[in-house]
């Protein structure tokens, strides 16, 4: 096992403690966070998946079984927590599988459409709980959070590689349209969402289920941000199938739009989030740039606040659409 700000043979004593009989340990590539992940094996061969969170992200850990616990209760399924000592920085997790759903891209979507499904009805099931029961976990996605993950993509990507409109500055059309695009999604009811939700956080179960990882971000958002997320990020379904799963949430024109407004949102986040994370050293994300924004200037050009500027940013942006 790792050593780091952890002590290894305190985690060992613990492992015991909890019924694990440790005889191997094989370290896992982790996200971008300093949170490490190990496969445990133990001397019967069964395993279980070890998370170490340091100093500076324990409360991420207690949040993690907190919300395991709410979406447990709402047959949302996770990996089962078999020991946890967030004081220390320690969970042990049900091993779910070294396959996620962004894994089996090379599959045909008659077999990748019955997860996305599965995934669709889940993030349904989470929008349905009782708001109270996640206000308290973390700040909402609300008009400011949503508008300050889009400032970190103006200053991640879009002005490093010269994506702005040319009249520049420290506002421009383009940044108008997605203060009103944040607003106009604020203004929704705000409901649960796991505010992460794709197929790189999904695993592939029988029979064409899925189940949940990564949930500790818990917390209230725009009604189709899950749904947004799980149709735009790394897989994009086929439009017949991304229509049919739409509709079926947010029926009508009105649904429609709100679908859009949350796709456009996420989309252009993403495509931040990738370029922030190859400036701190993880560069593995950044094939999905280019893909991610021809997403975003789809759904902009789908809502009033960006149908007249999606074209033009398209003819500009051509360069890092095509890469």
């Amino acid at each position: 096992m790792e050593r780091g700000d952890h002590d290894l043979e305190a985690l060992g004593q613990w492992l015991a403690a909890a019924g694990f009989d440790l005889r191997h340990a094989r370290p896992l590539p982790g996200d971008v966070s300093p949170r490490r992940y190990q496969r445990l094996t133990a001397g019967g061969g069964a395993t279980a998946i070890l998370a170490l969170y340091p100093t500076e992200l324990r409360a991420a850990c207690a949040r993690f079984a907190r919300s395991t616990a709410i979406l447990d209760g709402a047959a949302v399924p996770v990996p089962r927590v078999l020991g946890a000592d967030c004081d220390r920085g320690w969970m042990l997790l049900e091993d779910l599988g070294e396959v996620t759903v962004a894994d089996l891209a090379p599959r045909p979507w008659s077999e990748l459409g019955r997860y996305f499904e599965d995934a669709a009805g889940l993030a349904a099931r989470i929008a349905a709980l009782p708001p109270d029961l996640v206000r308290g976990l973390n700040p909402p996605l609300d008009r400011a959070l949503l508008a300050r993950e889009l400032a970190q993509t103006r200053q991640a990507l879009l002005e490093p590689r010269g994506l702005l409109p040319p009249e520049g500055g420290p506002a421009t059309p383009l940044d108008d349209a997605l203060d009103e695009l944040c607003r106009l999604l604020a203004e929704e009811p705000p409901v649960p969402c796991h505010r992460d939700f794709m197929a790189r956080n999904l695993m592939p179960r029988d029979g064409g289920r899925v189940a949940v990882l990564d949930h500790q971000d818990l917390r209230l958002g725009p009604p189709a941000y899950d749904l947004a997320s799980l149709l735009n990020d790394t897989l994009f379904p086929p439009p017949a199938l991304e229509r049919a799963l739409r509709d079926a949430a947010f029926p009508g024109a009105a649904g429609s739009m709100r679908y859009h407004r949350a796709a456009a949102q996420r989309t252009l986040k993403a495509a931040g989030t990738y370029a922030a994370f190859a400036r701190r050293g993880h560069d593995r994300h950044l094939p999905l740039i280019g893909p991610t924004l021809r997403r975003f200037l789809r759904h902009f050009g789908k809502v009033p606040e960006g149908a007249r500027l999606a074209p033009h940013l398209e003819r500009g942006w051509g360069r890092v659409l095509d890469v």
